[in-house]
C-alpha cells in the first residue's frame, strides 16, 4: 500500500487545515523588521537630518529595522516616554542623561552624532568674544540656568545679575545693543540675520563647554535584551548623518513632510551651520567616525556638573553611557566634511 498522502486524502486535508493557520500567523513575524520608535528632541529640522536620511535611503530597512521617527517639542517629555517604553531611542542631552541616572532611571547614551553642543551666545558686533561680556546683559532661558549658564559664569567670571530671562523672543536683543542672548546658529542667528542684523555668534563648544550634543539614548533593558538591534540602529543612523551632509535632499523631504512649516531656506541654513561648525564631523569624529564618544568627555561633563552643583559627587556617572556601539564603527566623514574651518 502506498503510504504517501494523495492530494485529496482526508488525513492530509485535516493536517493542512490544522497547520495552515499557524503557518500564516508565523510567516509575517519571521520576515518582518524589528520595530523601533525614535523620538527626537524637537520639531523636524536639519538638526535631526541624519535620522531622516537613514529612513529615506532605506538604511534602517537594510539593517532589518522598521523605524518610526516621532517629533519632540516643548510639551514632550522624551525621558519619560523612553522610560515608560513608548520610545526605544530618544535624542537627548548629556546633562539630562547624567541627572536621570543619578535619579535611578535606566537610561544609557549609545552614540553622539554631534561632537559639541549646538548652543552658543549671540552678540552685537562690538563683542569680540565670550571674554568680552563685562557690562552686558545675558538672556538665559530657564533650562539654560541649569546647563550652560553656570559654566559660562564660572569660566568668564560673570555676575548673577547679568542674567535676564530669555523668552524665545528676539525683540529685547534687537532693541538693546548691550544685550546678548543664548542662541543656536541654526535658529536665532538665522532669524536675526533675516531681521537685517549682522550679529556675532560664539559656540560654547569652541570655548570648552564639555557636553556632546543631541546624544542618542536608550534603556538598559533594550541593550541587555536586544544588543544587536542597538548596534544596527546606531550603524544606520551614523551612516545617515554622513549621507545627509553629503546630499540632504531625501532627508529634507521627510523633514518637510513631518514639519510643513520648515522652509527650504531654513533647512539649507541648518545644513550649512552643521558643516561650518563641524558639529557632526569635527573633533574625534574626524578620525574615529561619526557618533563616537569617549570616557574623557563624559568625565569632563560630570566634573562640570558636580562643580556647578547640578550633580551629586557620588552619582554613578559611568552608567550613563556606553561606547560599545560606536567603538570600531568608523563611519568616517568624507574628506570635505572633515576639513578644518
Amino acid at each position: 500500500m502506498n503510504t504517501r498522502f494523495a492530494l485529496g486524502h482526508p488525513l492530509r486535508s485535516r493536517l493542512l487545515a490544522a497547520l495552515l493557520p499557524a503557518a500564516v500567523a508565523l510567516a509575517p513575524h519571521a520576515s518582518a523588521n524589528d520595530r523601533v520608535v525614535l523620538l527626537t528632541s524637537w520639531y523636524a529640522q536639519a538638526e535631526q537630518g541624519g535620522f531622516y536620511q537613514a529612513l529615506a535611503d532605506g538604511l534602517y530597512a537594510n539593517e532589518g529595522l522598521d523605524v518610526t521617527i516621532r517629533m519632540g517639542g516643548p510639551q514632550v517629555n522624551g525621558m519619560q516616554l523612553l522610560v515608560s517604553k513608548q520610545a526605544d531611542f530618544i535624542v537627548n542631552y548629556d546633562l539630562q542623561i547624567l541627572k536621570s541616572v543619578e535619579q535611578g532611571l535606566p537610561v544609557v547614551a549609545v552614540a553622539a552624532p554631534f561632537q559639541g553642543d549646538l548652543q552658543g551666545l549671540m552678540t552685537h558686533a562690538d563683542v569680540t568674544g565670550l571674554d568680552a561680556l563685562a557690562g552686558k546683559q545675558v538672556l538665559v532661558s530657564t533650562s539654560g540656568q541649569q546647563t550652560w549658564w553656570p559654566w559660562l559664569k564660572a569660566k568668564y567670571q560673570l555676575a548673577d545679575n547679568q542674567a535676564r530671562p530669555y523668552t524665545f523672543n528676539l525683540q529685547p536683543f534687537l532693541a538693546n545693543p548691550d544685550t546678548t542672548q543664548q542662541a543656536y546658529a541654526s535658529s536665532e542667528l538665522f532669524q536675526a540675520r533675516k531681521a537685517g542684523q549682522q550679529p556675532n555668534f560664539f559656540l560654547f563648544a569652541d570655548a570648552g563647554y564639555p557636553p556632546y550634543g543631541s546624544t542618542v539614548a536608550t534603556r538598559q533593558d533594550v541593550i541587555e535584551q536586544h544588543p544587536e538591534r542597538v548596534e544596527r540602529f546606531v550603524r544606520a543612523s551614523m551612516e545617515g548623518w554622513k549621507r545627509y551632509l553629503d546630499n540632504p535632499a531625501a532627508g529634507n523631504a521627510l523633514i518637510k513632510r513631518d514639519n510643513p512649516n520648515m522652509s527650504d531656506e531654513l533647512l539649507a541654513w541648518g545644513v550649512s551651520t552643521l558643516k561650518q561648525y563641524r558639529l557632526v564631523t569635527g573633533g574625534d569624529a574626524a578620525s574615529q567616525g561619526i557618533g563616537t564618544m569617549n570616557d574623557a568627555r563624559w568625565h569632563a561633563t560630570r566634573d562640570f556638573m558636580v562643580q556647578a552643583g547640578l550633580l551629586g559627587a557620588e552619582a554613578p556617572w559611568q552608567k550613563a553611557y556606553t561606547t560599545r556601539f560606536v567603538q570600531g564603527l568608523h563611519v568616517l566623514p568624507v574628506a570635505d566634511q572633515a576639513a578644518s574651518r
